[in-house]
């Protein structure tokens, strides 16, 4: 499949781990669910509590384990937050290039990265938008990037 925003080929993404639980496996499925929630009342995002579950605790699948994903496990525990976790990540993006256009005004390849995360942005922002995980009457403003992150 071809990159996003060049007409590079890329290599190909990894594969999703066994389904099936392994016998080593060390934690059933409450014990990961106690996780989660433990992680997510810290304030970790659900990438962060997967490579934590992944690296410290072996749990190499939470889906297969706990038979639910982090984010709906999260959303039962009433953890998650007001915006999805991509949309933040983007707009912390645009915040560290914005602040270096600041310092560097004519650095066209940064200014050409800003205008790509924007794109990006409304692109996921009409995706959620339509599948409902978003107010419609939510606007997305750049003038008040920080207060998104708040």
């Amino acid at each position: 499949m071809a990159r996003m925003h060049s007409r590079k080929r890329g290599k190909s993404g990894s594969k999703k781990p066994a389904k099936t639980i392994p016998s080593w496996a060390p934690f059933q499925e409450k014990e990961v669910e106690k996780l989660i929630i433990k992680y997510g009342k810290a304030g970790k995002t659900t990438s962060e509590i997967g490579m934590i579950l992944r690296d410290s605790y072996g749990v190499h699948n939470v889906k297969a384990v706990a038979g639910k994903t982090i984010t709906a496990l999260l959303k039962e525990n009433k953890l998650t937050k007001a915006l999805p976790e991509d949309i933040l990540s983007l707009i912390q993006r645009m915040i560290v290039i914005k602040q270096h256009l600041d310092k560097n005004k004519q650095d066209m390849t940064a200014l050409r990265g800003l205008q790509l995360t924007e794109a990006k942005i409304r692109r996921l922002v009409k995706y959620y938008k339509r599948s409902k995980r978003l107010a419609l009457d939510w606007q997305f403003d750049t003038d008040r990037l920080k207060m998104y992150l708040e």
